[in-house]
């Protein structure tokens, strides 16, 4: 019986590590994949952003206001996001990786006009902070025992509120405004790296069992660009908040 029960916790023991050694795996693919386009987008937004006869073919070099090229560049990212989220089945893994690093470039176009309106320095300060406190927040969701699931609808209508906030501010242009989103996107987006981080690791043990590589790996995929999007995200609002500008 004493040789039975040792035999059952090992083969426990056993599980568990390969579980932990999949997960962690899958965390690595997630935030592997998230800061290779990560790189891709403040490459490309540098390239552009620092030179103003490549920016001018986007927006005003002086004012930065969009022309028609600029307004599509600018929402183009969105779309490519709903593409992604409607192409998963269509697509292979490394399809839709490809796809996630082009829409990486495409955001990289659309915040290029950072480099022009904010010091460099104020860039790389925001951008520390920004990687700081978003690894903190991530770890948090990835390590807390609280099932924190709950957060997901009031975040989602969070995030829909400071689209139309942002859409309709396009026409006000009111600082008020402008600072109320990026104060409310902060909070919002911090909220939302925890909660993604959470469900990212719930979705692999949850799949793990039944999904093949395929799935697992379109998972890590989709959850890199949600990570991603909440990194960018936060980091726009900060610099608005703290940017120094030129």
């Amino acid at each position: 019986m004493a040789e039975f029960e040792t035999i059952r916790r090992t083969g426990a023991g056993v599980r568990t590590a390969q579980i932990d050694e999949g997960l962690r795996t899958h965390m690595n693919k997630v935030y592997g994949t998230m800061s290779v386009g990560t790189l891709v987008t403040f490459a490309v937004a540098w390239a552009v952003g620092s030179s103003p006869e490549l920016l001018s073919v986007f927006r005003n070099p002086e004012t930065l206001q969009p022309n028609i090229l600029g307004w599509i560049i600018m929402f183009a990212p969105l779309i490519m996001v709903f593409a992604m989220g409607g192409m998963v089945n269509r697509l292979s893994t490394s399809g839709l990786q490809l796809f996630f690093y082009a829409f990486a470039a495409v955001m990289g176009l659309s915040i290029a006009w950072i480099f022009q309106a904010f010091t460099g320095m104020s860039i790389a300060q925001v951008f520390l902070v920004t990687s700081i406190a978003f690894a903190g927040l991530s770890l948090w969701g990835y390590t807390t025992k609280k099932d924190i699931s709950g957060w997901g609808s009031f975040l989602i209508m969070g995030v829909i509120g400071l689209i139309v906030a942002s859409l309709i501010n396009i026409f006000l242009q009111s600082p008020a405004l402008v600072f109320a989103v990026s104060i409310l996107g902060v909070l919002i987006f911090a909220g939302l790296t925890a909660y993604d981080t959470q469900k990212i690791k719930t979705t692999y043990l949850q799949m793990r069992a039944t999904e093949g590589e395929e799935f697992l790996g379109k998972a890590a995929i989709m959850g890199a660009l949600s990570l991603y999007l909440d990194f960018i995200n936060m980091f726009m609002m900060l610099l608005s908040l703290f940017g120094n500008r030129e």
